[in-house]
């Protein structure tokens, strides 16, 4: 558990923001070489519709410039709750995506009377001895700019066999030059905090409704995995969602309505 007490801080990573109906708050923290339009974009006004959305991309990616130094969990962290504060949001829920669930643990653990509940979806716990190389591999190719060989690599873990299947040759070739045209710059930077994260210590003292939302096509982040978060997580839900680890390019619709169905008490 990170040992630093939270601070104030001002806010400096570029900022989503759906009020809808102006209802409760909800951050949004994005997943590893994401951003907030990437990984929330089909689920965004679905989930406007009910609650205040407040969203940061991290360094490197949307509209955030890279990092000069290398990123810390907490400064994400307290990025989103800045962004928060700066929206006059005094409590929200965090929804959290891959690494981005990192970062709501990571809150949740360091603004305990602000969150109101927790939704983590495709994350982990702790990288293990499958994640963690990967990640370092990641990162790696993030730093010597090898976006293609990036999204070879990715494209076969991050989406489900199902998926995979369905498409032909060209099709497969297809969406890893789409992806490798559109890994950001930060994307390396973001991987490092994958291959150096353990949050079980901070899982242990939380005291907040939670959601975790198992992908249970997922390669890239095993559901063995996510499951060893919800265990560690007190009190947590657990719902399957059949999809690799791009739930919001699978299971748009389905993902939104577990997390809606779920905040909606």
């Amino acid at each position: 558990m990170s040992t630093s007490a939270p601070r104030a801080v001002r806010p400096l990573y570029a900022r989503t923001v759906r009020r809808g109906s102006g209802g409760p708050g909800l951050l949004l923290a994005h997943g590893g070489g994401g951003s907030v339009a990437d990984n929330f974009g089909p689920i965004l006004d679905r989930l406007a519709a009910a609650h205040t959305v407040v969203g940061v991309d991290y360094p490197g990616t949307g509209g955030t410039p890279r990092a000069t130094e290398p990123l810390r969990l907490d400064d994400l962290a307290d990025q989103l709750v800045a962004a928060a504060d700066a929206e006059g949001l005094e409590r929200f829920a965090v929804l959290g995506y891959s690494l981005g669930g990192n970062v709501a643990v990571r809150i949740a653990a360091r603004y305990p009377e602000r969150v109101s509940a927790l939704v983590l979806t495709a994350t982990f716990a702790r990288a293990g001895r499958g994640l963690g190389p990967l990640a370092g591999l990641w990162a790696e190719l993030g730093r010597r700019g090898e976006d293609e060989l990036l999204a070879r690599l990715l494209v076969p873990l991050a989406f489900s066999e199902e998926q995979l299947e369905a498409l032909d040759p060209d099709g497969v070739e297809g969406v890893v030059r789409a992806m490798a045209a559109t890994i950001p710059p930060g994307s390396g930077d973001h991987a490092a905090l994958v291959g150096a994260a353990d949050l079980r210590g901070d899982l242990a003292g939380l005291d907040v409704p939670a959601l975790v939302v198992v992908t249970t096509g997922d390669r890239l982040v095993p559901p063995a995995l996510q499951r060893e978060l919800a265990a560690a997580l007190p009190g947590a839900r657990v719902a399957e969602l059949a999809a690799g680890h791009l739930p919001f390019a699978e299971r748009p619709a389905e993902w939104a309505a577990l997390v809606e169905e779920f905040l909606a008490g």
